[in-house]
């Protein structure tokens, strides 16, 4: 491999450490070559999300994504020629046969931000979760490799559950920000006004919203769990994934988690008990093998 790749996977890998420690740790557990390819898939999804989250003064986010799909096709051509994303990117997806449809399928999530603030039914969320979540799950596997057919909609239950979670930890900040995730029709069933999320304190209808939304998230991470067994390699990657978030849920279970005044996160010392949950599990089926 020459430097110009590899000084691109490394460039992958710094803005990941830098921009999400939760995946950061979960990548180390994987092999060198399946790492590189998820710190460059991983940061392109993150370029999109930025495109999108902290748009460029002046600059249309739907133009900028226009140009990041035409690199898709072929970066050798494009503004993003020398950018070390697609530098990484077009190798690991070579090297893995990545369908290229998921990447796009992420683009059309994060346009989805630029055009939509509110979902009405909890479909049209879904809809979303699917594409901005549920699409990188299956380019991991896809990574990864898997022997059952179903990790496909396994891979796809969890990449919804992590988003959900995401949705239920970042309410008010997402608020602030002009967007409401949860849907209008639960809002409007369980007697919940968005307005609420400006408050400080959470109503009895907001709890029962969110007991009602955290016992949905949980039934998609029981389906999710599923692919678990069915990847060939990255297990334990995905095990920690889905501990560090679903960790994340129980946090925002919890009575003294308020997700209106704090951003739920998990202490080093939580981190640190998922990561030793799994290896224990690693070394107990290593032993029974």
């Amino acid at each position: 491999m020459d430097d110009r790749i590899e000084n691109a996977y490394g460039e992958c890998a710094k803005l990941t450490r830098t921009a999400s420690s939760n995946f950061y740790l979960a990548f180390l557990a994987l092999p060198r070559e399946l790492r590189r390819a998820i710190y460059a898939s991983y940061a392109f999804c993150r370029l999109c999300d930025d495109i999108v989250d902290e748009p460029k003064q002046g600059v249309d986010p739907n133009a900028e994504l226009d140009l990041v799909q035409g690199a898709l096709d072929g970066p050798n051509q494009t503004m993003f020629q020398d950018d070390p994303i697609f530098i990484a990117l077009e190798h690991a997806i070579n090297r893995f046969g990545l369908d290229r449809q998921y990447f796009i399928d992420v683009i059309d999530g994060c346009r989805m931000d630029v055009r939509i603030d509110r979902y009405e039914t909890f479909d049209d969320l879904v809809e979303y979760c699917r594409r901005v979540a549920s699409a990188v799950g299956i380019i991991c596997i896809s990574i990864f490799g898997y022997s059952c057919p179903k990790a496909v909609k396994y891979a796809n239950d969890l990449g919804v559950a992590f988003q959900l979670t995401n949705i239920l930890r970042d309410i008010r900040e997402d608020y602030d920000n002009g967007r409401v995730y949860l849907p209008q029709s639960e809002l409007r069933e369980f007697g919940v006004s968005e307005y609420e999320f400006a408050y400080e304190s959470q109503s009895t209808n907001f709890n029962n919203l969110m007991e009602f939304q955290i016992d949905r998230a949980r039934s998609y991470y029981t389906s999710g769990a599923r692919v678990l067994p069915t990847v060939t390699r990255g297990r334990q990657c995905l095990e920690l994934m889905n501990g560090f978030y679903s960790k994340i849920l129980d946090k925002i279970a919890s009575s003294e988690a308020d997700v209106l005044t704090q951003r739920v996160s998990l202490s080093s010392t939580e981190k640190l008990s998922v990561v030793l949950g799994v290896a224990w599990r690693s070394a107990l089926h290593s032993v029974s093998r």
